[in-house]
């Protein structure tokens, strides 16, 4: 295991793994069963009973899945973790987790497509009930707290306006009144981004997406305070069945030792195509936590590393002039998702906000006009090429 005082780049190399207890595998071996056998039926009885510490059933537990787990703990500076099968099983897990019918959830102003369904569907059968904040003050955050609320619910930056909230502002608020902010931490990464560092409770991935990095697993993690997260793996996540699988962990192992590489270079690449877009005749507003005239420019100084791998922008024109660019691209692909290796781009308005109501997605600044690119690890110059000859044919 490597030491607790490792820098970043190297806990995600080495982080919960001792090659010497594996028989020297230099890689995380794959535990690919469901099921764990016991020396003695004594000893199934103690490690159902929690006297014993021991895999008992996939679902459960599992020694790759482990390894993950203690990882993104270590990264997000966090006392536990926790993975689950895709990045909406975390989110659902933790919300479940923290409300009963009849509570309150204070959310951020824009919020992926899927969180928004789930939100939405625990108000119709639960009355779990959820409000949407901007978030800019801490007058603003405390005049939408209710007696009920049991949790805030924060993207930064928002999904897909870029928008920044200011997590120890948000911490300090809800702590005034002892309730718990969850953080989806996707677009940033551990990376760039550290909430539980600012006060925050509990931080949610897609790990999908920048962990993963290779487009080829879904998957969610979800890191905190242990007694929570022991809490929830030993009943929604047992219970629901969400439980992340061997491969999938593994493969998550595997993308998560060049995380910090991979994600320079996607910063390194957006900077330059947002500096090319933002000058560009048919680009008329473009969001960037990088750009310093970005309104939120002063948060992500202070809470982001970088301004990371993800750049939205509004052509001049209608929904069919955005749906023409994106098929007038060559190599860009159009597809959700975001942190691959390969650039994707994607409509929010009628791809992953789609179940948003119209009414909510202007509120959330979603236009028919507005475009989400995640920047890939090609040479930004191609990148550039491949856009600047889809706005010019517009």
């Amino acid at each position: 295991m490597a030491d607790k005082t490792n820098r970043f780049e190297t806990e995600v190399i080495h982080e919960g793994y001792d090659s010497k207890e594996m028989l020297g595998s230099l890689s995380v071996p794959l535990f690919q069963t469901s099921t764990y056998t016991f020396d003695t039926a004594e000893q199934g009885e103690r490690r159902f009973s929690g006297e014993e510490e021991g895999f008992v059933y996939s679902r459960l537990g599992n020694p790759t899945v482990a390894v993950l787990e203690e990882r993104i703990a270590a990264l997000e500076k966090a006392e536990r973790g926790l993975a689950f099968a895709t990045g909406m099983a975390a989110v659902s897990a933790v919300l479940v987790s923290l409300t009963k019918a009849n509570d309150h959830i204070l959310c951020s102003s824009g919020l992926y497509g899927c969180t928004f369904g789930l939100l939405t569907m625990l108000e119709e059968k639960y009355n779990i009930q959820h409000d949407f904040s901007e978030m800019d003050t801490k007058e603003e955050i405390r005049s939408q707290i209710r007696p009920e609320t049991v949790a805030v619910y924060v993207e930064t930056p928002v999904n897909p306006t870029m928008k920044l909230i200011d997590l120890q502002m948000v911490a300090e608020v809800a702590g005034e009144f002892n309730i718990p902010v969850i953080v989806d931490n996707t677009f940033s990464s551990p990376y760039l981004q550290r909430p539980l560092e600012l006060g925050c409770d509990v931080v949610v991935h897609s790990a999908t997406k920048y962990i993963g990095g290779h487009g080829d697993v879904v998957a969610g993690l979800v890191a905190g305070k242990k007694d929570f997260l022991d809490e929830m793996a030993m009943t929604t996540r047992k219970d629901m069945g969400g439980m992340m699988s061997p491969f999938d962990a593994w493969l998550l192992l595997r993308g998560l030792k060049t995380l910090p590489i991979r994600m320079d270079r996607h910063c390194d690449n957006a900077e330059k195509v947002f500096a090319k877009l933002k000058g560009h005749p048919k680009v008329s507003r473009i969001y960037y936590p990088g750009d310093e005239e970005h309104q939120d420019h002063h948060i992500a100084k202070r809470q982001m590393k970088r301004g990371g791998g993800l750049v939205s922008f509004e052509i001049e024109g209608t929904k069919a002039d955005a749906q023409r660019f994106l098929n007038n691209l060559q190599f860009i692909k159009i597809a959700v998702s975001l942190g691959d290796a390969e650039s994707l781009i994607q409509h929010p308005a009628t791809m992953t906000h789609a179940v948003v109501p119209e009414t909510a997605r202007k509120q959330m600044g979603i236009t028919d006009s507005l475009l989400r690119l995640s920047v890939g690890l090609e040479n930004w110059e191609d990148i550039w090429d491949d856009l600047v000859q889809a706005l010019n044919r517009l």
